[in-house]
């Protein structure tokens, strides 16, 4: 994804939370920039990380505050990365995304786009009658590091 998709993504993020009715903060602004600049899906625990590495001072309360609003705002996408481990993940406002292969060993996250893969899923909701607004594959099995 280029630079512009990222801070388009910002600029959306924070005039969807203005007409929301949230004010301007510094932890939730850094949780946004923090997450403009990545490629795929982060766990709040490695945004808490990163975060303190840039001492951008947003304690870890303040982080999945911030998350959840996105979440319910519609701006972030959850993955369950792992059991009882989300990763959050941008939702572009032109639709583009990618699915995940996830390592069940290690916990790697590979992203992966199959425009044949995409084909099928609109296939299979012409042939149910299904109008589908979004989606989401997850594949679990083992890594080649792991296997």
């Amino acid at each position: 994804m280029g630079t512009a998709t990222r801070s388009d993504w910002a600029e959306r993020a924070r005039a969807t939370l203005s007409d929301a009715g949230y004010r301007r903060g510094g932890a939730r602004a850094a949780v946004i920039d923090a997450l403009a600049g990545q490629d795929c899906a982060i766990t709040a625990l490695e945004l808490e990380d990163l975060l303190r590495r840039s001492d951008a001072g947003v304690g870890r309360a303040s982080i999945y505050r911030a998350l959840e609003q996105l979440e319910q705002l519609g701006l972030l996408q959850r993955i369950e990365v792992s059991r009882g481990t989300a990763g959050y993940e941008r939702v572009e406002s032109d639709g583009e995304h990618h699915h995940h292969a996830i390592c069940r060993e290690c916990g790697r996250l590979i992203p992966f786009e199959d425009s044949s893969l995409e084909r099928a899923i609109e296939q299979v909701a012409g042939r149910i009658s299904f109008d589908v607004s979004e989606h989401d594959v997850v594949l679990r099995g083992l890594c080649e590091r792991c296997d």
